[in-house]
């Protein structure tokens, strides 16, 4: 994101001038992780890279809720975020998200407030009625009534963290009698709500509903930015209709990305992984990337996920543009978080990191501005900075010769 204010050489010492929230970073990891390897070596490293992320900057890390296909093997992002709590010290740990339609509200807020607790206050919780059919399935729950459940679950947490209680409610599928969440919050005024949207428009109409983050996990193809190009603009009719407020600062929205420092390099790198994901996600979601029984090359399959916006496999040039674009489509959203997919194997992934922090978000964060602008400024002045300098050794060096001569 661009200052809102540029500086000059001629303004470079003095007071900097307001400029607009920088874009944060963050990472979504669901996780996903191929069936053939070993899983619990997946969910060590997984929480090794959560200790890097937190070393490198980043600012928040996703941990997702999945019960089947064999790829999603995180089936409770609570846990993931007490765990990571003891390994890491600021990166804000974030559920990405909680299924509510799975879990009593109860339950969900008793959990949510022990968190904000064990963590010191370093949790947000992202919400949602559950994304992959199989999981209702093996519950015996209509899919269709996820999202009825979800709104209704929500307006029962809210109601359980932001007031003493009692709260007393009965649905089809949950009672709350006499009810009310026993620890109150560590963080003030509460602990940050988020809702996913996928590629239905409940999503945002709930966090403009009750003034509430937004996470947006549908992708970035030119079919799904035509309802990123809507979102928030539903979300804010929403809020308007019920008299709340909303920011984009609260808006996260998930990419796919890998990145190397070649492009080529970034090519090779995804021959680990990026195949079986693709396979994986034509199992479970409508993709069409590619079709029943074709047989592909790798280099037309990277091709696809780039031409395609679904991703951005290349080098941090490639990255910044696949941000900006997503930045100008949108109008602006407050967190850019990179899905944890195992396209590439774990020393390139955490090479990719690495350099997504260090090439790619200083680009969006404006924190090398500053450094730049004293350089050009110096720079320009070459010139005359060199004849002082020439001149002062020339004036010392006089100097001494004049004091020496006088003993």
């Amino acid at each position: 994101m661009e200052s809102a204010t540029e500086n000059t050489g001629s303004n470079v010492n003095c007071a900097p001038a307001a400029r607009k929230a920088p874009l944060r970073c963050g990472v979504f990891l669901p996780p996903y992780h191929n069936p053939r390897r070993n899983p619990t070596m997946a969910i060590e490293q997984d929480l090794r890279h959560v200790e890097d992320l937190d070393r490198l900057g980043f600012h928040q890390v996703w941990f997702g809720e999945h019960h089947s296909g064999g790829y999603e093997v995180g089936p409770s992002p609570e846990l993931m975020i007490a765990a990571a709590a003891q390994r890491t010290e600021r990166i804000e740990l974030c559920s990405g998200v909680i299924s509510l339609p799975y879990h009593h509200p109860l339950m969900v807020a008793d959990r949510i407030t022990f968190l904000d607790h064990m963590t010191r206050g370093r949790i947000r919780i992202g919400v949602g009625p559950g994304a992959l059919v199989a999981d209702s399935q093996m519950m015996g729950m209509d899919y269709n009534l996820l999202r009825p459940r979800m709104e209704e679950s929500l307006d029962a947490i809210l109601e359980l963290l932001e007031t003493p209680g009692p709260v007393d409610r009965k649905t089809e599928w949950f009672s709350l009698e006499d009810a009310r969440v026993q620890l109150g919050p560590y963080s003030y005024p509460g602990v940050p709500i988020t809702v996913a949207a996928a590629m239905s428009p409940s999503g945002p109409k709930l966090a403009g509903k009750y003034g509430l983050g937004l996470l947006s996990i549908g992708g970035t193809s030119d079919k799904s930015f035509e309802l990123l190009e809507r979102t928030w603009g539903i979300t804010t009719h929403e809020a308007d209709e019920h008299g709340r407020s909303v920011d984009r600062a609260d808006w996260a929205i998930v990419g796919n990305i890998h990145i190397a420092d070649t492009f080529e390099q970034a090519v090779e790198d995804t021959r680990y992984g990026l195949r079986d994901f693709m396979d994986y996600r034509h199992v479970v979601t409508p993709m069409k990337m590619i079709e029943p029984g074709e047989e592909i090359a790798h280099e037309e399959l990277v091709r696809r996920v780039n031409e395609s916006g679904y991703g951005c496999i290349g080098d941090a040039n490639d990255a910044i543009d696949y941000i900006q674009k997503i930045i100008d489509r949108t109008g602006g959203f407050g967190t850019f978080l990179a899905t944890a997919h195992d396209w590439a194997d774990t020393e390139a992934t955490s090479r990719m990191y690495r350099i997504l922090m260090r090439d790619v978000m200083p680009r969006f964060t404006g924190t090398c501005e500053p450094l730049l602008n004293s350089y050009h400024w110096t720079q320009t002045r070459k010139d005359g900075f060199s004849e002082r300098f020439a001149t002062g050794i020339s004036q010392a060096t006089q100097d001494y010769e004049r004091v020496k001569s006088a003993r």
